[in-house]
């Protein structure tokens, strides 16, 4: 890919949310870019960026202004997993935000030459549970296990049909759980139990899970605007080291200075408990084992995550921390 003028425009999506704002802060920083963040609606982004209101993602959104004079588009922006979802036809609703507003977007990227499309999509195209010891690959057989990993791989196989007709080139990247600088959701109830000293009897598990720390996802993002070798290629992001949720809770308890009391209970005793309770998918979550083998990221771009585990984790804390 050969972009000529000397400070690339970049479009970015979802610039508010969890993984874009992360995005927004590093290029706002960064003297090597132009940043443009397409916003739902009105709000501050910050010096050194320039912002374009271009409503809900689908089908419908246009995108003209946004994409003017633009070299790369980051798209983080999407309907994302919910736990418990309440939309009638929930599959139906994730096709119309990351299937259809993907598309849409993309199609309108390549009319005025684009150079690259990367796309954030999720591990959970992949699947949702391996064995120990055989992680997932970039190459694997997709294996979307509900409506939100079906919509992911639905847009990916759609963006990759469109570099073929078109000659823009698509990077898709599949993280697996992100955790970092305001983190939400389940990572930030592990948190919230350990800093709170709360009894979990969770100190006999043995599976192993890939993380990604934000910083290492963003590193890995700001690698494939350039990088040639990433063109029309799917990568999967962790970082260097898979742990247990045992030893996740451990090294969360060591980073809030705080030790972590687990009670090793038989997982087989918690997965029946779990079932009566009606909570088999969060058991499963907290049980089973899900690696990433970041092997061809590795490969083709020379790429290495450069926090560790532990580093990601106390700029997770320090970040919860100073928001109390």
């Amino acid at each position: 890919m050969l972009i000529k003028n000397t400070r690339p425009n970049l479009l970015l999506t979802g610039s508010t949310g969890f993984i874009g704002s992360a995005i927004a802060s590093r290029l706002i920083s960064c003297s090597d870019y132009q940043l443009i963040c397409a916003l739902r609606c009105d709000s501050n982004i910050g010096p050194n960026c320039q912002s374009v209101v271009v409503g809900d993602l689908n089908d419908d959104t246009q995108w003209a202004d946004a994409l003017c004079n633009v070299d790369v588009v980051i798209h983080t922006a999407g309907r994302v997993h919910l736990m418990k979802d309440s939309a009638y036809d929930p599959l139906t609703e994730f096709r119309k935000v990351n299937v259809e507003g993907t598309l849409s977007l993309a199609r309108q990227a390549s009319a005025v030459d684009v150079k690259r499309f990367i796309f954030i999509s999720s591990i959970k195209v992949n699947g949702e549970v391996t064995v120990p010891g055989k992680p997932f690959s970039a190459d694997d057989s997709p294996n979307p296990p509900d409506p939100y990993a079906i919509s992911k791989r639905e847009a990916e196989i759609g963006l990759h049909t469109l570099a073929k007709e078109t000659g823009m080139e698509v990077v898709v990247i599949r993280p697996p759980l992100v955790y970092g600088a305001g983190v939400k959701a389940n990572f930030k109830t592990m948190m919230d139990w350990i800093n709170l000293g709360i009894p979990l009897p969770l100190g006999a598990i043995y599976n192993k899970r890939s993380f990604v720390a934000l910083d290492n996802l963003v590193d890995l993002i700001l690698t494939c605007i350039k990088h040639p070798a990433a063109a029309n290629q799917t990568f999967l992001a962790a970082d260097n080291e898979d742990v247990s949720t045992t030893e996740l809770l451990q090294l969360i308890g060591d980073a809030l200075g705080k030790p972590a009391r687990l009670i090793p209970v038989p997982v087989c005793l918690l997965s029946y408990a779990a079932a009566v309770l009606g909570k088999k998918k969060a058991a499963e979550r907290l049980f089973g084992s899900l690696q990433v083998d970041i092997s061809k990221t590795r490969d083709l771009l020379g790429w290495e995550p450069p926090l560790s585990v532990q580093e990601g984790l106390l700029k997770a804390v320090e970040d919860a921390e100073s928001g109390l």
